[in-house]
């Protein structure tokens, strides 16, 4: 895609750091790291989010993390680390282009991920609804 930011660096029209490349996808440094060693993981091909991936490519995206991580926690001299993609742009996503991204995380880095929330909820009817969803093809 033209337009996209992750193609022109998958084609070489825009430099990147990267730390993994092999034909179905790409891995480099994130340009606004939220900590040292914060990469992403991008599928070549171009599909505009999570969902819209094949989930053959899914698992190639997923395998790619299980083998970087260990290396990118060796390289930062951390421990744990976050692997998440954002899928539409209430959730954050700013490349309509898929791609995950490994976080390496310290103790005291003060990167939070969500909040939760106390507010009393109905679980049962929430689960039920999205059962029937799964089962209608939704």
């Amino acid at each position: 895609m033209s337009d996209c930011i992750f193609c022109k660096i998958i084609a070489g029209d825009i430099p990147a750091i990267k730390i993994h490349e092999d034909e179905q996808c790409i891995a480099f440094l994130d340009i606004h790291p939220v900590n040292p060693g914060h990469t992403l993981i991008v599928p070549k091909e171009h599909h505009a989010n999570f969902l819209e991936t094949p989930k053959e490519l899914v698992a190639v995206i997923m395998a790619l993390g299980q083998k970087l991580s260990p290396a990118i926690l060796k390289a930062v001299g951390s421990d744990s680390f976050n692997f998440s993609t954002n899928n539409g742009r209430a959730a954050g996503q700013l490349i309509a282009h898929t791609h995950f991204h490994l976080i390496p995380r310290f103790p005291a880095d003060g990167h939070k991920m969500w909040h939760g929330s106390d507010e009393h909820q109905d679980f049962a009817a929430m689960a039920t609804k999205i059962r029937e969803a799964v089962g209608s093809g939704e």
